[in-house]
């Protein structure tokens, strides 16, 4: 293919596939913390105290796909057949939330592409008219904003990769339209066998994009290859520890360490089935996921209105705070509860960035289809 990355320019100009990604765009601006609570001060009073600092940011919320059921709704005022809403994500320090873009069941093709773009037209309308409490945002400068600016920024995504239609011009009107996590999993080109020649274009040209890849679900040769061909870092939006707690979703300890190396970004769902019916149970997993992969390498997923039970305390979004008492109760440093509420997701976002920049400097976009890369 004339305009595949590997074929249009040599090796010298655009670096190999299996290169490493160069270590100052993985770890960009790294930030300092200083401590703002009393250390004597009870755990409950400390994590409100570090949360008014360095906020939560939120892997995964279900709340556009949920109110579809619903046939009026005010998150300003607050629902209550609602896990979210405006005086909850205050309540619980949250300061940015990736929304969830889920498609449904079976959707596959047109019908795909056709639910992804009614999820992202829902989900920009509940912004727009939700804007005292909530703002969109793309970068990890628009997050800043938002939160300096006493909203809620809202990222759009992850979605399926069923989205995609198989098509990288869909993903770029997506991207454009303002998806920045796409899920890859459940496509032809991302399965049980890994990518194929199809998934790594893909891959490239998120990175190209700022598109960031979202690995829960996804197989472990998936895994291991989007680890060696991405140039940014990776997420995964709600994983824990398979060896506490066995779940497709979740990683073992291998994968963990895998991910660490790679300064990608564990997210732990506060999710029952997942990481256990209480506060402890979720801390045990913060707790694994950080002494295998690293400090910075570990963030929180609510995945509140998706659908599934939550652990004891951590029912809707203002029990953040509860959460964090328990890991400062456990010995955490501020600087590294910072990193797992706020630090981190920042991280990737600019790192996310910074990779865009350099591709866009490197590559055009890629006009290359499934049907030439994948051909049997």
């Amino acid at each position: 293919m004339a305009d595949l990355q590997d074929d249009l320019h040599t090796a010298a100009e655009i670096g190999r596939v299996d290169e490493p990604y160069p270590q100052e765009a993985v770890v960009v601006a790294p930030e300092t913390y200083e401590p703002v609570s009393d250390p004597d001060a009870e755990p409950l009073t400390r994590a409100r105290a570090v949360l008014a600092a360095h906020p939560v940011a939120d892997g995964c919320s279900g709340l556009p796909w949920a109110l579809r059921r619903l046939p009026w709704y005010d998150l300003d005022l607050g629902e209550s057949g609602l896990d979210t809403d405006v005086p909850r994500l205050r309540e619980g320090r949250v300061g940015a939330v990736f929304w969830s873009l889920r498609l449904p069941e079976g959707a596959e093709g047109d019908r795909a592409v056709g639910a992804a773009l009614d999820q992202l037209d829902l989900a920009k309308g509940v912004v727009a008219a939700h804007d005292g409490g909530l703002r969109p945002a793309r970068t990890a400068g628009d997050v800043s904003d938002a939160r300096n600016c006493g909203r809620v920024a809202v990222l759009f995504g992850p979605a399926g990769a069923a989205a995609l239609g198989d098509s990288l011009s869909v993903l770029r009107a997506l991207h454009a339209l303002g998806l920045r996590v796409l899920t890859l999993a459940g496509a032809s080109w991302a399965g049980a066998g890994g990518l194929t020649r199809f998934g790594e274009e893909v891959v490239r040209e998120m990175n190209r994009l700022g598109v960031i890849a979202d690995l829960s679900y996804a197989s472990t040769p998936v895994i291991r290859r989007v680890l060696t061909v991405s140039k940014a870092p990776v997420l995964f939006s709600r994983s824990a520890a398979r060896d506490l707690r066995p779940h497709p979703a979740n990683l073992p300890d291998e994968l963990l360490a895998d991910v660490g190396r790679a300064k990608g970004l564990c997210m732990v769902p506060l999710a029952a089935e997942q990481s256990g019916t209480t506060v402890r149970d979720v801390a045990d997993h913060l707790d694994r996921v950080r002494a295998v992969a690293g400090p910075e390498c570990v963030g929180l997923s609510g995945t509140y209105d998706t659908g599934g039970a939550h652990p004891q305390e951590l029912g809707d979004t203002s029990c953040y705070p509860t959460l964090i008492a328990e890991v400062l109760r456990r010995g955490w440093d501020e600087s590294e509860v910072a990193l797992l509420t706020w630090g981190n997701v920042q991280r990737v976002l600019r790192a996310a960035g910074f990779a865009a920049h350099v591709a866009q400097q490197r590559r055009p976009p890629s006009t290359a289809t499934i049907a030439d890369l994948d051909r049997p």
